[in-house]
């Protein structure tokens, strides 16, 4: 069974740097696109990136909004991705969810085991 724990969430002032670590049982990432996306409130959920999300090795994809401020990357060893949210902003408040998929895909609806999510704030 795939489960995926999602933390590193908190409160952070607008410029600020946040990581997020999902950890993953039950999978081999090699194997597996992993997604980071999140949903604030009244909105739908929304990619934020995702690595192994093509059948271009090493590829990874972000969403326009968090290009040159976010980078996804993975350490095998440990079965984590994280999330380096950098010179964040106040509408990057949301929940963060980590999610798997085993067709390379940035597509919210073709990823099937959801950890439980991370809430991120930002203050201006």
């Amino acid at each position: 069974e795939v489960q995926l724990q999602a933390s590193g969430g908190g409160l952070v002032q607008a410029g600020g740097s946040l990581r997020l670590s999902c950890v993953a049982s039950g999978l081999n990432l090699d194997d597996y696109a992993i997604g980071w996306f999140r949903q604030a409130p009244g909105q739908a959920r929304e990619e934020v990136a995702c690595i192994r999300c093509s059948t271009e090795p090493g590829y990874t994809h972000y969403a326009d909004s968090v290009k040159g401020r976010f980078t996804i990357s993975r350490e095998n060893a440990k079965k984590t991705v994280y999330l380096e949210m950098n010179r964040v902003k106040p509408e990057d408040t949301a929940v963060y969810y980590c999610a798997s998929s085993r067709i390379p895909t940035s597509l919210p609806n073709d990823y099937d085991s959801w950890g439980q999510g991370t809430q991120v704030t930002v203050s201006s």
